[in-house]
């Protein structure tokens, strides 16, 4: 039962959590380095002490998956700064990956520290179960939000100098046996603590920058989502920006009151998404100003007639019917820019002439064969004079 309770509550996590988790195993690489510097060292004395050659086995095995964990970590990281972004199933493979190195990592580390009991050297024993001691302590702060896993790891650690020492007849012997397995037991437990504590964290840290980039009235994104996706949604290819502006909203508000107004922009936003299909950006840049990005940028002139016919219908509101018009500017990519900011730039420059024409929309296009022309024209008066 527990564990159906960590796995369903490790199937909650958003893709956004997960990929945080995943992204936080695989931040630091000095806990691979250290363990493998430990057990070089302490290999290399109980070699030199005893002559032991499975342990000189052992040694050189567990620096060797060292290694290979540390080409893992900088390969991830090398994946994650590439295009296109990382998805939750290649995620998850790269998870795995990492949870089999670990636990063959607590394997060797735990034959390791079983071996050293079975050679008898006593200060070799304490160093090697030393060093499991403290690989257990980093599971339980690395693989926290991973319980199964780090179970996984800590008994691999412990089952097999547990099962060399409650073997031995002595007292000492069963005694650190059991002192192994309630440490077992203790870590798991703070694992568990751990697991709760930290998605919750997570998770409110998500909804806090979610709510961040949302626009309370009308629940559409604020202006401070176009620096972050616009450039994103460029980069995956062909987009359309659509700048907004209410006509007569000012006149509507001041004769129907700022609570109606308020009513007016709500009713305008559920408008823009019904309109918008499901990869498109809807932002409410601040009082009557909206813009809307199409992902698909080539119907984008068909998606701005939908803009002005929507949203320039009557409203109900409170019983009271209210008209506004709109006016529109449009900029494509990559023909009116190939940045965000030339697109913003254009499309409002085409709002601006829309907004001269009292409603409708304008193409930035159109701005620019109308500036052609217009230099062509004064080309030719100035040959002519």
């Amino acid at each position: 039962m527990f564990f159906n309770r960590m796995e369903s509550g490790r199937a909650s996590i958003s893709d956004a959590v997960y990929m945080e988790v995943i992204t936080g195993l695989h931040g630091t690489s000095v806990p691979n380095i250290l363990a493998a510097a430990c057990l070089a060292m302490v290999g290399a004395i109980t070699i030199y002490e005893t002559g032991d050659m499975v342990t000189a086995g052992l040694t050189v095995t567990g620096v060797l998956v060292a290694i290979v964990r540390l080409v893992e970590v900088f390969a991830f990281r090398r994946r994650l700064a590439r295009a296109p972004q990382l998805g939750r199933a290649e995620a998850a493979r790269w998870e795995r990956r990492y949870v089999a190195g670990t636990i063959v990592t607590a394997l060797i580390l735990g034959v390791f520290a079983a071996r050293s009991i079975v050679l008898g050297d006593a200060l070799c024993c304490v160093m090697a179960v030393g060093i499991g001691f403290g690989f257990g302590a980093g599971v339980v702060a690395r693989l926290a939000l991973r319980p199964v896993a780090a179970l996984l790891d800590l008994i691999a650690i412990a089952a097999p100098a547990a099962i060399v020492t409650l073997m031995q007849p002595d007292l000492r012997h069963v005694g650190l046996g059991l002192l192994i397995l309630m440490y077992v037991a203790a870590s798991f437990e703070m694992v568990r603590l751990s697991f709760n504590a930290s998605i919750n964290q997570i998770t409110l840290k998500r909804q806090f920058e979610q709510m961040s980039r949302i626009d309370p009235m009308t629940g559409l994104a604020n202006r401070s989502v176009l620096a972050t996706d616009l450039p994103a949604m460029l980069a995956a290819g062909t987009i359309a920006v659509h700048t907004l502006d209410l006509d007569r909203f000012k006149e509507a508000n001041d004769r129907f009151g700022h609570p109606v107004g308020d009513a007016l922009l709500k009713q305008v936003a559920l408008r823009l998404k019904a309109i918008a299909e499901t990869h498109d950006l809807v932002v409410r840049m601040g009082g009557d100003e909206f813009v809307l990005v199409q992902r698909a940028g080539h119907d984008a002139e068909a998606v701005a007639q939908r803009i002005v016919q929507t949203i320039g219908a009557p409203y109900d509101i409170d019983g009271q019917t209210v008209e506004i018009g709109v006016s529109v500017g449009i900029a494509v990519a990559p023909d009116d820019g190939r940045t965000a900011d030339a697109l913003l730039s254009r499309s409002d420059k085409a709002l601006y002439r829309a907004k001269q024409n009292r409603g409708g929309y304008v193409l930035a296009r159109e701005l620019r064969i109308m500036d052609k022309t217009a230099s062509g024209r004064l080309v030719s008066d100035g040959l002519a004079a």
